[in-house]
């Protein structure tokens, strides 16, 4: 529990240098006697890592740090569209003309995605486009091809691989049909896909790897195994991936599995606040490159599913309020009670 190298603890591989540093220090002098040392024994919390450092180098684990994927993809220029030119689904043709579709008192409009329930095309394809920024912005000179994840080593199919393979970067189109093909296959969710990047987004911190042409496939397999098995309560075994990729082996997919994990130090954690910033980074990565999902109206029957869900939430929120004011006994719930002096015969 007191080790900062512990597997309930993440910490990037620079944090875990200067942790084991730590260590070493203290272990040298694990000669001395308890009584001599007992006053200047270093702290539990002098040892843990600052979570500073840690938003630093891990941004999938604290919901303050920026996403990566949201950062690389600002490096590209997004071109000024004019309004003719956005999403006809924000605009309503009245009479020849053209305005923007706005919420009023008898229309309301929606885009049918939120963050407890995801629209499943709408999140394939945003997580597809950060995955393309991943690539495209990578940093060539730095990181390193993990034999795991070489397609040229472990190929997805019998078909030989071009001696091109890590040369090319993939389309945005072609990194979508993968991973299309793999939730569609496995029956996988939305919000699978968002934790999806999560994991894929800690590998490269942990392992200090950049996704590349030659690896991208076997990591976004990798991440979505993993994923798969920890969100959803009836995992896809590995044998079922055999069956969509039918040219992989089940000991292939056991080993990346095994490794993938040691990448990410056991660390399959996802905390809510970390999934929803994931979830918004991917709305507003959609939004500057014109992804975003069609508005609809609202109609009556998601009116009344909408109404029933508040209903619920507010019932569930009024009994924990009341358990809480059950539980508590302070000074305001002894409001109504007078003092009396007492009178001296």
């Amino acid at each position: 529990m007191g080790s900062t190298t512990s597997c309930c603890v993440s910490s990037s591989p620079k944090l875990r240098r200067n942790a084991h540093s730590r260590l070493e220090s203290y272990h040298q002098e694990s000669d001395l006697s308890r009584e001599e040392t007992g006053c200047n024994l270093q702290h539990i919390s002098d040892r843990e890592n600052v979570d500073e450092l840690n938003m630093e180098y891990n941004p999938s684990d604290h919901p303050r740090a920026s996403t990566i994927f949201l950062s690389k993809s600002q490096n590209d220029e997004v071109p000024y569209r004019k309004v003719r030119d956005k999403r006809r689904s924000l605009f309503v043709t009245n009479h020849g003309t053209s305005r923007r579709k706005y919420s009023s008192c008898s229309t309301i409009f929606l885009d049918d995605n939120t963050v407890s329930q995801p629209n499943l095309k709408y999140i394939i394809k945003c997580v597809s486009l950060a995955i393309y920024y991943h690539i495209k912005n990578r940093d060539t000179d730095g990181g390193m091809l993990l034999d795991i994840f070489d397609e040229k080593l472990h190929p997805l199919s019998k078909a030989e691989v071009p001696l091109d393979y890590d040369q090319h970067d993939p389309e945005q189109k072609q990194i979508y049909r993968f991973v299309r093909t793999l939730f569609s296959a496995a029956q996988l969710t939305a919000e699978c896909a968002i934790v999806t990047l999560v994991y894929l987004e800690r590998l490269l911190t942990y392992a200090e790897i950049e996704i590349c042409p030659g690896s991208w496939k076997r990591i976004v397999l990798g991440a979505i195994l993993l994923a798969s098995k920890v969100w959803d309560d009836q995992a896809v075994w590995n044998v079922d991936y055999c069956q969509i990729l039918k040219d992989i082996t089940v000991e292939d997919m056991n080993e990346l599995e095994r490794q993938f994990l040691e990448l990410l130090q056991f660390n399959i954690n996802v905390p809510s606040s970390v999934y929803a910033k994931y979830y918004f980074d991917l709305r507003s990565l959609s939004e500057s490159n014109n992804l975003s999902f069609p508005l609809e109206p609202l109609s009556r029957d998601k009116a009344q599913k909408l109404e029933a869900i508040s209903r619920l939430c507010d019932d569930k929120y009024k009994d924990v309020r009341r358990a809480a004011r059950n539980r508590s006994a302070s000074v305001d719930n002894a409001c109504g009670i007078r003092w009396v002096p007492a009178i001296l015969s």
